[in-house]
């Protein structure tokens, strides 16, 4: 059975899915995007996402594509056309498809958004990863400024991914000024002597939606959080690590540029906020 997707305003099988050449998301990377985790047909944090969407719209001054109200009604109905019981729905807005290629932003009277969403089936709670944990290498990152909008510009990030497994890596720690930033799709963690840290938000980082839930379940659990940059040469020395991301959840880390952590397992931290997040989450989901 074809998958059922949704392209500005129709649900139709994946192979007649079909948006214009001149899409400024495909010509310019203009578009903004947001992942939402599915766990038993239901979603996971969307009215952080919501949230997320419309601010990122804003930074771009994008106009309103779609009301939150109608978006969350074409995810449950993607849930349902696609009998999706666990997995992810993968949700993108562009500026839009003008007449020609142009640097110029079209106007938003004659020029609307284009929306796109689609289902991705996959395992997220039960899976070999969190039993074994990611090894981690640092790079360089040379991204732009306003890390903080969840753009469509993840050519850097799915280079980062290359070099991890060019180097028998599972993923990448970008590595600007000497500070750690965040991974190439999840933000980053380190626990020493029981304390758990995180680089503080700014325009540096994607202001993480799992990360929020997280660190409020940490710090509900009496776990101490410190919301500061860290380097490298502190991660090779941290107790555990772990990284955070719809798509993973809490994600342990066992290694960082060949340094093994703690005894080179999950840790304690990593493996508990897992479960509570995953708990937790499964309360509130819609």
């Amino acid at each position: 059975m074809d998958r059922i997707v949704y392209v500005n305003g129709d649900y139709v099988p994946e192979t007649e899915a079909k948006v214009s050449v001149f899409d400024r998301g495909f010509l310019m990377a203009d578009a903004v995007y947001e992942v939402t985790s599915v766990i038993d047909g239901k979603l996971i944090d969307f009215a952080g996402h919501a949230v997320r969407l419309e601010r990122s719209m804003k930074e771009l001054d994008m106009p309103e594509a779609i009301s939150m109200d109608d978006l969350l009604a074409v995810h449950r109905e993607l849930i349902a056309r696609n009998d999706l019981v666990e997995g992810m729905i993968y949700l993108q807005v562009t500026r839009g498809a003008p007449s020609d290629r142009d640097f110029v932003f079209p106007d938003p009277e004659e020029t609307k958004p284009t929306v796109v969403l689609f289902t991705q089936a996959k395992s997220l709670v039960e899976t070999p990863a969190a039993e074994k944990g990611l090894k981690i290498i640092s790079i360089d990152d040379i991204r732009w400024g306003r890390r903080d909008i969840k753009t469509v510009q993840l050519l850097y990030p799915s280079m980062g991914k290359m070099m991890a497994k060019a180097a028998g890596a599972d993923d990448a720690w970008m590595v600007e000024d000497g500070f750690v930033t965040e991974g190439t799709s999840n933000n980053a963690y380190i626990v020493k002597d029981g304390k758990i840290i995180t680089r503080h938000l700014g325009n540096e980082i994607l202001h993480g939606i799992t990360r929020a839930a997280v660190l409020r379940f940490a710090r509900e659990a009496q776990m101490v959080v410190e919301e500061r940059s860290f380097t490298m040469e502190e991660a090779k020395e941290a107790d555990e690590a772990f990284v955070t991301s719809a798509s993973t959840f809490v994600m342990p880390v066992v290694s960082v540029d060949g340094v093994s952590l703690g005894d080179g397992l999950p840790g304690p931290v990593a493996k508990r906020l897992r479960e509570i997040y995953i708990e937790e989450s499964r309360k509130v989901a819609v």
